[in-house]
Formats: structure tokens, C-alpha cells, sequence
């Protein structure tokens, strides 16, 4: 379905095709999702001629959007296989799913199964004179409005990723709806932070129920109670009254097994000559640090500290604990403004442009004289070449990283697939930190909601080997603060 908001009620859905739907799906909807067919439930789904004509112009190339209509194109191969003419126009019924590309589809009993129809007839012509041009959205408008006509009984909706569609579908009086089963969340306030700020009562409450250790120089507490089923591996608890700051280490049948953080506020805990300035920050180091944890995200805005983080967990793991043979950093090249255009020399020359933020944060961390700073001295321009590689993600593919440290920025702008596709680079003993702002998401038919980052950020919130920090407080300087708030 295209919305799980507007999922119909166990009731309604038990009385079969009087209340089916019938679905008429833009091009742009098959070309963001290949399996959105199989999504749809119980419901009908019609394709009108020109959307089939779109789909063979958009087929060539090695972009993402042609890779999706060939597949589009096998999916609606393998429906029609051994399939005649009589059976095309009662429709073709459509496997169950929740399928996605390549997975096998689930059967289902043919009444709860939805039907794929073609547009097999030329239908009239109902679109106002007004509405000029003879273009394909023009021609889906005509074709949902021809559908309306003919099928009085049924509820008619128009599925397109293309705001001007649905505001052209409104206006002419057809209902129209974006594309929403690729969401992670419904809400962006539903997003994990990471973080969770205890109540004041909590030791109050779970005195008698806790017990605590310290081992290996670190502090353990396990507690029991009915709050630590909300809570997930690695997500970090604090106290403003008692100054208290935890990780969640494990949750089992026993409780939630907790771990002091580390203060790297202090100067005592430098990392590659950097301190933490709030509380996030802090959280977020212990996370980058922590051996066992293998994927990080951060989220949070200009100027918060993720790269410079990310980046100085990175050098200190890399030369001075020797755990990363080096550090790989990569990003989406998605110009702010316009294109400059080609960019001559090799692989790394190309990317040197799009990476500012690596060669501003390097710049800050080899010029620090704090605990480090001697190493932070001698990052120089061999550890740039030898020890921190730059790489196109666009050379990815087909690759496995072992014992790397890579630090994928801008990761906002990555779809689910392609964060996907990155992810599972990763070999043994690689740690990858995906950073990004989804504020300012820059690639089309992405949202806050859709982005790739949201969907690993939500996806990988349970598993004990991953964790997520928003940061919240910028710290470039006051200048950046207090422009951030008044523009």
C-alpha cells in the first residue's frame, strides 16, 4: 500500500473486491521502487500505456533509476509469462508480499490478491481544454479521470512521486497520494536519538531491584524494572540530577546491563588532541571508540562536531592503537549549487573538491597542542596519502573492505539501496560511521522520512553492534550559532 495510514480495518478488508481500490501508478513511483507492484495488498493496480512508454524510454544507462525499470520490466515478465490475451484483461494477479527485488513472492489465496491491470483500450478523453500540452502526465490525468467515469463504484487514486501531478490530480478533482511505503517512520519525531534522559525517580524506584560491579576498571550496573524493555543496545541514558551518564551494554531476560561512560570532556581523555564539549559529543566518542560496536551513525546540524569526531576516533584508532590498517572516507557528490562540471586527474583528484570537510577537520586536529598533539604534529602530508584514502562511492561495488575505518559524510543523500550496497562492503574488523544532516537532503524524491540514513538509523537500532547519537549543539563558534537561529 502506498500509505499504511490509510490501511483499511480487518472488517473492511474481509469484504473482498466490493471495496478494493484501484491504483494508477505514475512512472516516477516504479522507477523509486521496483517492488512497489507487490506492495499494494488486496488492492487493484492499473498502468496506463504511456507510463509502459516511459518506462522503455528510461530503461538504458547504469544509473540507478535504469537499473530499477529493468527490473520493473523482469517483475512484469515473469507475471505474464504463459499468460494469453483473455487473462491480461481480467486482470493478472498479483503475488502477495511484502517482496522485495529478487525475493521470491509469497502465495496467497486469490481472494485476498489484488489484479494488475493494463490499459488495453483507448479510453475518452475527459481532461479540460485548459490543461494544455499533449504530455504524460497529461495523458495519466486523463487516463485516472476516464477510470473514474467508468468505475463509479470504485475509489480511484492517482500514486505519483511528482508534486505538480498531485496538485494538477487535485485540482482536477482526482484523489492523488505520494509514494509512502518506502518511509522508515511516518514521523520524523519518532526518529531513535540514542540518547534518553532518566527520571528523577528512577533510583528511587529501582534501588531494590540493581545491583553494581566494577571490572577491568570500568562500572557496571544491572537493573530490572519495566522501563528497560523500551530501551536498545547502546543507547545512552543520563541523569541531570545525580550527573549520571550510561551505555546500555545488553538487555536480556535479567534486565539491562549498564556501563559508565567515559568523560572525554576532560583533559585527561583527549582523543588525537580534542576534548568533548557537551554531552552528545561525549556519547558519541565512547560509541566511535568502542571495539565492538561496527556501525555508527550521526545525525545532527552544521557545525555540531560530526566529521571533526568521527575523523580524530578514526586517526586515534588508526596510528595509535593500530586497530584499522587506515581510514576510508567517501560521500555522494551532490553539488550545492551548479555543476562545475568535469574534473580532471585520478580517482582521488576528483574527489578532493568534494571532500572540504575532511581537509578543514585534518587542518584543526594536526594543529592541536593538547594530550596527542605531538601525533596530531606529525599527521602530515605522507599520513595523507598512506594511512587516509579518499574514494568515489561510485566505485563501490563488488569490493570488501577488511580492518578499515570508514567514515561515509553526507550520508543524507544516500537512498536505502545505496546505503545497502555500502554497508555490506564491510569485511572483518571494518568500522563504518555514516554522518550526515537530513535537513539538508539535496537529491530528488528524497525526504527526511526516505533517506537512507533515516532507514539504517531505525533498521539498526536494535542490534547489540551498532549505535546512533543526534547531536544537538552546534560548536563552530558564536558567529555560526547565532546564525543558525535568526536565518
Amino acid at each position: 500500500m502506498p500509505s499504511r495510514r490509510s490501511a483499511d480495518t480487518p472488517a473492511r478488508m474481509q469484504q473482498g473486491a466490493a471495496v478494493r481500490r484501484l491504483y494508477v501508478l505514475d512512472t516516477n513511483v516504479l522507477m523509486h521502487d521496483p517492488s512497489c507492484i507487490f506492495r499494494f495488498q488486496e488492492h487493484d493496480i492499473y498502468l496506463p500505456m504511456v507510463v509502459l512508454e516511459e518506462l522503455d524510454a528510461g530503461k538504458k544507462g547504469v544509473s540507478e533509476a535504469a537499473r530499477n525499470v529493468r527490473q520493473v520490466s523482469r517483475f512484469l515478465d515473469e507475471m505474464m509469462h504463459a499468460v494469453g490475451k483473455p487473462q491480461i484483461d481480467r486482470g493478472l494477479p498479483i503475488p502477495g508480499l511484502h517482496r522485495d527485488a529478487g525475493a521470491a513472492a509469497v502465495s496467497e489465496p486469490a481472494a485476498t490478491m489484488g489484479r494488475l491491470f493494463f490499459q488495453t483500450e483507448l479510453l475518452p478523453t475527459v481532461l479540460p481544454e485548459t490543461l494544455p500540452g499533449n504530455t504524460a502526465d497529461n495523458h495519466i490525468l486523463g487516463t485516472t479521470l476516464a477510470l473514474q467515469h467508468k468505475h463509479p463504484e470504485r475509489r480511484v487514486i492517482l500514486v505519483s512521486k511528482d508534486i505538480n501531478l498531485r496538485i494538477k490530480a487535485a485540482v482536477l478533482g482526482i484523489h492523488a497520494e505520494d509514494y509512502y511505503n518506502d518511509k522508515a517512520l511516518d514521523d520524523l519525531d519518532l526518529l531513535f536519538s540514542g540518547v534518553r534522559e532518566l527520571p528523577q525517580n528512577f533510583w528511587d524506584e529501582h534501588s531494590t531491584n540493581m545491583e553494581s560491579w566494577q571490572q577491568e576498571g570500568h562500572t557496571f550496573y544491572r537493573i530490572q524494572g519495566p522501563q528497560v524493555r523500551a530501551w536498545h543496545p547502546n543507547e545512552f541514558l543520563y541523569g541531570e540530577a545525580d550527573n549520571f551518564e550510561a551505555m546500555v551494554r545488553g538487555l536480556d531476560q535479567r534486565g539491562a546491563l549498564l556501563e559508565l561512560t567515559r568523560d572525554y570532556r576532560g583533559v585527561r581523555h583527549t582523543v588525537w588532541g580534542i576534548n568533548a564539549r557537551n554531552r552528545e559529543q561525549n556519547f558519541a566518542l565512547n560509541l566511535l571508540l568502542k571495539p565492538d560496536v561496527d556501525f555508527v551513525t550521526l545525525l545532527g546540524a552544521a557545525g555540531t562536531g560530526k566529521t571533526l569526531l568521527a575523523l580524530a576516533a578514526g586517526l586515534a584508532q588508526t596510528l595509535e592503537q593500530n586497530r584499522y590498517r587506515e581510514i576510508i572516507m567517501t560521500r555522494v557528490t551532490v553539488p550545492l549549487g551548479e555543476d562545475i562540471g568535469f574534473l580532471p586527474g585520478t580517482e582521488e583528484e576528483k574527489m578532493t573538491p568534494w571532500m572540504g570537510a575532511l581537509m578543514d577537520n585534518l587542518e584543526v586536529l594536526t594543529q592541536s597542542n593538547g594530550e596527542g598533539g605531538e601525533w596530531g604534529r606529525a599527521a602530515t602530508g605522507d599520513l595523507l596519502r598512506n594511512r587516509i584514502k579518499i574514494r568515489s562511492m561510485n566505485f563501490m561495488r563488488g569490493r570488501t573492505f577488511l580492518n578499515r575505518y570508514i567514515i561515509v559524510d553526507e550520508a543524507q543523500n544516500l537512498t536505502p539501496k545505496q546505503l545497502k550496497a555500502l554497508v555490506t562492503r564491510a569485511g572483518p574488523g571494518t568500522k563504518m560511521v555514516c554522518i550526515g544532516n537530513i535537513s539538508q537532503i539535496d537529491t530528488p524524491y528524497l525526504t527526511e522520512t526516505t533517506s537512507g540514513l533515516t532507514f539504517v538509523v531505525d533498521r539498526f537500532k536494535d542490534w547489540p553492534h551498532s549505535g546512533h547519537i543526534t547531536l544537538l549543539r552546534g560548536e563552530r563558534s558564536r558567529l555560526a550559532d547565532y546564525a543558525s537561529e535568526i536565518l
